[in-house]
């Protein structure tokens, strides 16, 4: 068994040093240099394949800028694919666990290395500032070492425990699903798209990743890392593409294993629609494996630290502009402290800095058009649903700069089921809801259909443990923002409509990829 040390999580860089925001410059220096304008093909059987049409990836902080291209792989690539990863699979899933969780070491090897490389090119890419990139790229370093190591407790015959019987031999196998297919989101570009791929790989299956397709090259620079690590061809196929086209294809295929995709509700539940449909000459049943969202609130009762409440509710808000599915888009306050929360969480966001990644803006822009002109949709409409206490407006443009730029938002006061209160934003606007006590606030948190993240601000230890037990949420925070799950610490993944509860960086997230076999010998 391969020899290692216990997993710890990597310790995040510390931007107040002036040392550390100087190397950070200087990376951004040498991807400009070096990166920008950069073409990634497709790789299909370890093997680069251009293709006639490209996709670009254009910085959101500056649109005249392209940062670069990757392939558009057609429905025949996707083909291609799927059956060269069938073939490598024959090989690749009688590789001993060990050596292949060898493959993941060595890769976060190489990404601790390139740390600083894989953040700049996220401030270029999808807009992020330095510490949004840099614990994105701790996590992928996180998600590759502890699944290297969760991979071992599958290894072998045996390796779960059954009860022994007087004259036999019995054991559980844990072997490989066989293909299947990664989609991948652009708000952790890094992270989730190799989290998503190492666990099935390093679990003996092959995997067609589709990357999303405003962060191309930054799926590209760490596939290249996994292929350096010594992956055998096919085991990954990077194929980049349109999600309607291809992703559309390989979900319907009947070759197609498992899926596993992070994304929006309606995608999601299209593709779990798809992928319970038998096509001829399919053998099983598809394993779908998704994480969909959420609309998460945070609660504040009477009894909380107003300070720390207000700090966590700035942070779970606004970190990378709203932009994830475990942001926190609507606080909930109980009437007797709600004025005061509300007062103090305005004047702390109204101090947050516009601009770009780079400059290290604590609100950049949002990540494409369809994004932009979605969330200006809803800020057109908040007045009609509450108060706008800060922002509501959609500038465009920073400092001269054309790009996807939308005001930090807070709107008070908003009713429990308005469309603002209800549906996922993803943006920096947050909706205020006013609470008559501490039961409907909570009434209020679980009056949604998502299930992804929650918290509660209160010093009251029966009402912790009542939302221990009641609030609907997959990851629950008390007295802390609502944001920022670490691999091995705190297993991620929601239920209702935001997920499949897969708990990405758990103890059982493999088992997501592989299928038991009992077996029995009489003596």
């Amino acid at each position: 068994m391969i020899k290692v040390q216990d997993y710890r999580p990597q310790a995040f860089t510390d931007f107040t040093k002036e040392e550390n925001v100087q190397a950070y410059r200087a990376a951004l220096q040498k991807v400009r240099a070096e990166l920008l304008g950069k073409h990634y093909p497709l790789v299909i059987d370890g093997e680069r394949v251009d293709t006639a049409e490209k996709i670009e990836s254009r910085n959101p902080c500056d649109t005249n800028e392209l940062v670069g291209t990757t392939s558009k792989a057609t429905t025949e690539d996707a083909e291609r694919a799927l059956q060269g990863a069938w073939k490598a699979f024959e090989s690749w899933k009688k590789w001993d666990m060990d050596a292949r969780a060898r493959i993941l070491l060595k890769a976060a090897a190489i990404l601790k290395r390139r740390r600083l490389e894989a953040c700049a090119l996220m401030s270029i890419e999808v807009g992020k500032n330095y510490a949004e990139a840099d614990v994105e790229v701790a996590e992928a370093i996180d998600f590759l070492e502890y699944y290297a190591r969760s991979a071992m407790k599958y290894s072998g015959f045996g390796s779960s425990e059954t009860t022994w019987f007087e004259g036999e031999e019995n054991g559980l196998m844990s072997i490989p699903l066989g293909v299947g297919v990664s989609i991948s989101p652009w708000n952790f570009p890094c992270a989730i798209y190799l989290g998503m791929l190492a666990a099935p790989i390093v679990a003996g299956n092959c995997v067609i990743a589709k990357p999303a397709e405003d962060a191309g090259l930054i799926a590209g620079f760490v596939s290249d890392i996994m292929f350096e690590a010594g992956l055998p061809a096919g085991v990954l196929q990077f194929l980049p593409g349109v999600g309607k086209e291809i992703g559309e294809y390989l979900t319907n295929h009947a070759k197609t294993r498992f899926i596993t995709f992070t994304g929006s509700r309606a995608v999601g539940l299209h593709i779990n629609e798809v992928a319970a449909k038998v096509q001829p000459g399919q053998k099983w049943i598809k394993r779908v494996v998704m994480e969909l969202g959420g609309k998460d609130a945070m609660i504040v009762d009477e009894t909380a630290d107003l300070d720390v409440a207000v700090t966590a509710a700035v942070q779970g808000a606004f970190g990378f502009n709203g932009q994830k599915c475990s942001a926190m888009s609507r606080l909930i306050v109980v009437d007797e402290v709600y004025d005061a929360v509300v007062s103090q969480f305005v004047e702390r966001a109204r101090a947050l800095k516009v601009g770009t990644g780079e400059d290290n803006a604590n609100v950049t822009a949002v990540v494409n058009e369809m994004s932009f002109n979605k969330i200006k949709g809803y800020l057109d409409r908040a007045p009609q649903e509450g108060q706008v206490l800060l922002g509501g407006g959609a500038p465009g443009e920073c400092a001269g700069k054309p790009g996807y730029y939308i005001d930090a938002t807070i709107v008070g006061d908003v009713k429990r089921d308005s469309p603002m209160a209800q549906e996922e934003i993803f943006g920096p606007v947050v909706t205020v809801l006013r609470a008559r006590d501490w039961q409907d606030a909570l009434d209020i948190a679980n009056s949604t259909e998502y299930g992804l993240t929650g918290g509660v601000c209160s010093s009251s230890r029966e009402r912790l443990e009542q939302a221990r037990a009641e609030f609907e949420v997959g990851n629950l925070y008390f007295n802390r923002k609502i944001t920022g799950a670490i691999v091995g610490v705190q297993p991620f993944g929601g239920y209702n409509m935001s997920g499949t509860d897969s708990k990405a960086g758990g103890p059982d997230y493999l088992a997501n990829f592989m299928q038991l076999k009992t077996v029995t010998e009489r003596w």
